[in-house]
């Protein structure tokens, strides 16, 4: 049977759940469908890959987010979902301080044969959301991998256990195209031996990761890793030998992808889960050599801006990582910051525009964007230059309108 959460939600409570794949399934599932008859509450939620709230949710029911990612967007889609606009760093800090104070927690858990708890794959924001609950609930998960670095403190009481009913969440990598193939040969020109990688959730990065195997003594520092991730090790590309710091470790924030991924950090020492205060942290970031970031995005504007949050007015993205990572990896000794973005959208339009509308990473960090048709690299550039190497990696039916709106609009 379900948990029964009639007497213990509360009018107003704010419940912070595990996002990703380290959402407890079995306890979202049944609040969620008894959420129409319990008091109003406030939900947080982070990236959704489960089908939870694919349905209609009760009114009384309000959803808080740092981003739009994942299923998320059907909450932000019909109204239902209010966006925090915070640097996945920021965010994590201020659940930490109980800026953002948590009454309830749900979390997912592994359990080693020991009887020791991790946090399995998350270490994000729900340890210290739980520091500061009223209520803490467990999910155990016996699929969930057991990871080092994501142990659950020793101090922090869990007031209740119940039993997962069903295997962790997974996020399979999607089909690649001849488009994201384009971008990742492009993206991989800059990377070279010894670099170390950070990488966001996507089918450009999945595109981008492949197509490093023949590089050696690569290292992996990350706010996630996905199934890649393994082929790049089994394959003998990341030794994490190179890093500066951590030598031998993958480093990761989230573990997002298959049951063969889950299997190979399961009580790996190679593989450490840890807090955004130190996998987003800008003091640890500048001690790694040759970071390369990689990220994507929604728009660029044609001085560098970038966005990645906002289309039409509306929020179908998020700021997440993006901003520490390109920071860090600019701090970085040899480090890049890469945006790679097909060059049109969905629609045909243009994604390289004169303005973008939300500014995400400001044009000041930015270092290299990619598209299909090239790379323009942008750091110490000025305006005019460009304006003139991004409509050059623009979609050729593109370039003539961006280089008249660029006449009419001077910088």
């Amino acid at each position: 049977m379900s948990l029964d959460f009639s007497g213990l939600i509360r009018e107003d409570d704010l419940v912070v759940c595990g996002q990703a794949t380290a959402e407890p399934v079995t306890l979202t599932e049944a609040l969620v469908g008894q959420a129409a008859h319990l008091p109003p509450f406030r939900m947080m939620v982070g990236p959704i890959f489960s089908e939870t709230f694919s349905g209609s949710c009760a009114p009384n029911v309000s959803f808080q987010s740092y981003g739009v990612i994942g299923h998320v967007r059907r909450l932000a889609r019909v109204g239902r979902l209010d966006v925090i606009p915070s640097n996945y760093s920021a965010f994590c800090a201020d659940v930490a301080s109980r800026r953002h104070r948590a009454d309830v927690v749900l979390v997912q858990l592994a359990e080693a044969s020991d009887g020791r708890l991790s946090a399995s794959l998350s270490n994000d924001y729900v340890i210290d959301a739980a520091r500061g609950a009223r209520l803490v609930i467990a999910e155990i998960n016996p699929g969930a991998p057991f990871t080092f670095g994501a142990e659950w403190p020793d101090d922090l009481p869990i007031h209740m256990r119940v039993a997962a009913r069903r295997p962790p969440v997974e996020l399979a990598s999607p089909p690649l195209d001849d488009i994201s193939r384009r971008i990742a040969a492009h993206a991989a020109s800059l990377i070279s031996d010894g670099s170390t990688l950070q990488f966001g959730v996507g089918r450009i990065p999945d595109a981008i990761l492949p197509s490093l195997s023949h590089l050696r003594n690569l290292g992996i520092h990350s706010g996630l890793i996905n199934d890649a991730v393994v082929d790049l090790i089994e394959r003998g590309a990341v030794t994490n030998a190179e890093k500066g710091i951590d030598a031998g470790i993958t480093v990761t924030n989230q573990v997002i992808g298959t049951q063969r991924l889950y299997r190979f950090v399961h009580e790996n020492k190679a593989v450490v889960v840890r807090p955004a205060s130190y996998t987003h942290a800008q003091g640890v970031l500048a001690r790694i050599k040759r970071l390369v970031a990689i990220n994507s995005a929604l728009q660029v504007g044609l001085d560098g801006s970038v966005n990645s949050e906002t289309l039409n007015g509306v929020a179908i993205g998020a700021i997440g990582g993006q901003l520490d990572f390109v920071r860090g990896a600019n701090a970085s000794e040899g480090g890049r910051a890469i945006i790679a973005l097909p060059a049109t959208a969905s629609d045909g339009s243009s994604r390289l525009v004169a303005h973008v509308e939300t500014v995400t990473t400001p044009r000041a960090d930015v270092d290299a964007i990619v598209t299909e048709w090239g790379i323009a690299e942008l750091r110490g550039c000025g305006l005019a230059e460009r304006a003139r190497r991004l409509i050059a990696i623009a979609a050729p039916e593109h370039r003539d309108v961006l280089s008249a709106q660029l006449r009419g609009n001077p910088a």
